[in-house]
């Protein structure tokens, strides 16, 4: 019925072009590393201070100082370079990343985004998410299209408005989830395409905005 996290990755990998520098976030985001394709050349950027990040290493290619902004072990690729955070940042707020795929809380019908906290609940703050969403060019959501909580029942996170803290507003440009592929209009939220054995009926129920 729905995609899996893998497939999710290996269909936000299709976003990639040839010579793009792109910020993966924290969570599902960091699995498209597995899926970039073959015969283009993306250098994967880590706010940590890292620029060409690989595949994730099999066990005997772990090294446990090489790490992405997940703090997950990761490999480097030919020409990789690792720096300051601060490098990292003039990058990141200077345009030089063409995509970010950042995971999300919630987002709204307009692409706002909410991906840093739950009132109520410790967090560690908001990290690079509000200079990623300033200073990128295009914005991918990369998330499950809805929270499932412990008693089984479900909340939307695709909403005419976000009720949790924002990270940016009419930042994100498309949303990718287990169910579909939206992109963000001036008209609303546009769907461009569903996964296998997913109705639009189906989205149109687990989602809190109207669907185009």
């Amino acid at each position: 019925m729905a995609w899996t996290q893998d497939q999710m990755a290996a269909r936000a990998a299709q976003e990639l072009e040839d010579g793009f520098y792109v910020n993966l976030g924290i969570g599902i985001p960091t699995l498209v590393a597995n899926f970039v394709p073959a015969d283009i050349e993306v250098w994967l950027q880590s706010e940590n201070g890292m620029l060409g990040i690989g595949a994730f290493p099999t066990e005997n290619e772990v090294d446990a100082d090489v790490i992405n902004a997940s703090k997950q072990t990761v490999t480097t690729i030919a020409g990789s370079s690792i720096f300051g955070s601060h490098d990292s940042f003039a990058m990141i707020r200077g345009g030089k990343i063409n995509l970010s795929i950042l995971g999300a809380m919630q987002v709204s019908e307009q692409g706002d985004l909410a991906n840093w906290m739950i009132p109520g609940k410790m967090v560690k703050g908001m990290g690079g998410a509000m200079d990623l969403v300033a200073g990128v060019k295009r914005v991918i959501v990369l998330m499950e299209h809805v929270a499932k909580k412990k008693d089984g029942t479900e909340d939307m996170k695709i909403l005419t408005q976000c009720t949790l803290p924002l990270t940016g507003l009419g930042v994100v440009d498309r949303i990718i989830t287990d169910l579909a592929v939206m992109d963000v209009t001036p008209q609303g939220l546009k769907v461009m395409e569903l996964a296998p054995g997913v109705t639009l009926e189906l989205l149109q129920s687990k989602t809190g905005a109207k669907l185009i």
